[in-house]
C-alpha cells in the first residue's frame, strides 16, 4: 500500500523532469552525456521505470538549470 502513496507524487516529478528538459532544448542522448549514463538511463527515469533519489534529482537540475524545488510542489 505505502508504494501507491508515493505513485502520483513520483509521477508529478518525472512530467517536471521531461518539461524541464524540453525547456533546456536537450535531447535525452544530451543529458544523457552530460550524466554520463546511457540514453536508456534517462529514457528509463522519464517513462517512469527507473526510481531516482535526491542527488540524481540534484543532477538532473543543474543541466535544466532549475532549482530542485522546482521539482517538487
Amino acid at each position: 500500500m505505502p508504494r501507491a502513496i508515493y505513485k502520483k507524487e513520483h509521477q508529478r516529478i518525472v512530467n517536471k523532469l521531461i518539461k524541464a528538459r524540453e525547456e533546456s532544448g536537450l535531447g535525452q542522448i544530451e543529458v544523457a552525456k552530460k550524466l554520463r549514463k546511457t540514453q536508456s538511463y534517462v529514457s528509463k527515469i522519464e517513462s517512469g521505470q527507473r526510481r531516482f533519489d535526491v542527488l540524481q534529482l540534484k543532477e538532473f537540475a543543474k543541466i535544466y538549470n532549475k532549482k530542485v524545488d522546482y521539482f517538487i510542489d
